[in-house]
């Protein structure tokens, strides 16, 4: 596939994993972490290793084990951290230290009590420090979204200096619109010196929904890395949906954008996090959704019944689905009831079908939907 890459940064295992009731012990974390290596992601991080002794191990374990993608660390810009990090992925045969700091006016005030020079210091000294102990450097402006564009400019001009090789420029509050987003990264783009000499990042949160569409945003804007999780699993409202923006990109080839995503794997893959994780994915989630694929209104089923694209924009088997489901309920029409018979091995007529629609009605009035069982005591009681 042509195209310029988009790098995929998976953080399932860190951010993802923040959700409540979601914690992984180490072996669950490497068992999704070699299945992640196997759908492709670029990058993986693996989580937090000074935040305890467990996840020290993880990440130490998931280091030693995977064997062509990058295995990542996340730090703040606290000597101590980085240097556990450092211990934690040393046996990766290629890692990255994540660090960073927050830059937006309020978390300067609030949570750091400090100012903006300050935090320039402190997230130059935070990168040196890592590029001690790898070339693969990646900088968080937390909450860049609410960050003033100059300001911003000028930490991201440090970091590169500094030695950072990836910039990521987080929507930690979710607040953004896709156009602001864009235009962040654009300008990102046309005033720093330096930024040829590094790669823009994307992190997005979802608490206003737009999670998928500012990382699409941003990559139209400039960056080449969206980091993501597999069902969008994250803290409050979650993160970037993997499978969304991967598929975005797949089927919107025009934009001239490519993963190494192996789309076929997205629904075991999916299932399996949900499973793991004790996170049920909702159903009318985009790709991953037990209704993605189905169809219950009759116009729709008409449609899709004389040429899936009508309906479908996407084939099942590209994203690892179950074939595309005509579910029977109130609303569906002459043609699925006709199509769901046939498959059970009645061949009626129109004129059958014309006199069975009725009586399909009254039941599925009742119902909120048709089963086969309930389809075989109709034919069995109309064949009679």
């Amino acid at each position: 596939m042509m195209g310029q890459q988009v790098f995929i940064f998976d953080t399932t295992l860190r951010d993802g994993e923040q959700v409540p009731g979601c914690k992984l012990n180490t072996q669950e974390k490497l068992a999704l972490a070699v299945r992640l290596e196997e759908l492709g992601v670029d990058i993986l991080e693996a989580g937090f290793p000074v935040s305890s002794p467990g996840d020290f191990e993880s990440v130490n374990q998931i280091a030693k084990t995977l064997k062509n993608t990058v295995v990542c660390g996340l730090s703040r810009a606290v000597q101590n951290d980085i240097e556990v990090a450092a211990a934690a992925l040393k046996p990766a045969k290629r890692f990255r230290i994540h660090t960073g700091i927050g830059t937006s006016d309020l978390h300067i005030k609030y949570k750091f009590n400090a100012t903006r020079e300050e935090i320039i210091e402190r997230a130059i000294s935070a990168v040196k420090l890592a590029r001690n102990f790898t070339d693969d450097v990646e900088f968080y402006a937390e909450d860049a979204g609410r960050t003033d564009n100059e300001y911003l400019a000028r930490v991201i001009e440090a970091v590169v200096k500094a030695g950072a090789t990836t910039l990521n420029i987080p929507d930690t509050t979710g607040y953004c619109l896709p156009y602001q987003y864009q235009a962040k990264m654009e300008y990102l783009v046309n005033n720093v010196p330096n930024i040829d000499k590094a790669i823009l990042s994307c992190h997005c949160h979802n608490d206003l929904g737009l999670a998928t569409a500012n990382s699409i945003a941003g990559v139209m804007g400039g960056a080449r890395q969206i980091e993501c999780t597999i069902n969008g699993l994250g803290e409050r409202a979650g993160n970037t949906a993997l499978e969304e923006v991967v598929m975005v990109l797949n089927q919107h080839s025009d934009l001239g954008y490519r993963t190494n995503i192996n789309t076929r794997l997205l629904n075991p893959i999916s299932h399996e996090v949900s499973e793991i994780m004790r996170m049920g994915v909702q159903p009318n989630k985009a790709i991953v959704g037990a209704n993605a694929f189905s169809h219950s209104s009759g116009i729709h089923q008409d449609g899709f019944l004389k040429e899936a694209q009508t309906y479908e924009i996407i084939n099942p088997e590209l994203v690892g689905a179950e074939a595309s489901k005509i579910v029977l309920t109130a609303r569906s029409g002459r043609s699925a009831l006709a199509h769901r018979l046939h498959k059970l091995g009645y061949p009626y007529t129109r004129n059958d079908i014309d006199v069975l629609y009725p009586i399909f009605l009254q039941l599925a009035d009742r119902k909120k939907e048709v089963t086969h069982d309930d389809l075989v005591e109709i034919a069995t009681a109309y064949t009679k």
